[in-house]
């Protein structure tokens, strides 16, 4: 048992060393293209949404 865990942490250390990670500047600017979309898509479905309820309640007479 303690055999596979001393090779499947040898084996996690030569993954990790496999990895390409991202710069500082790759990494603020895929993070900032995310907080702008959430941003935009937040404010899509707010508008939708509340345009929808809007046009239900016109509907319903209320």
């Amino acid at each position: 048992m303690a055999n596979k865990i001393s090779s499947y942490i040898d084996d996690v250390r030569t993954e990790m060393k496999k990895v390409n990670w991202l710069s500082k500047d790759e990494l603020m600017g895929s993070t900032g293209v995310v907080a702008i979309f959430s941003v935009i898509m937040g404010c899509f479905l707010f508008v939708a949404d509340f345009s929808i309820s809007e046009l239900i309640s016109w509907f319903l007479g209320r």
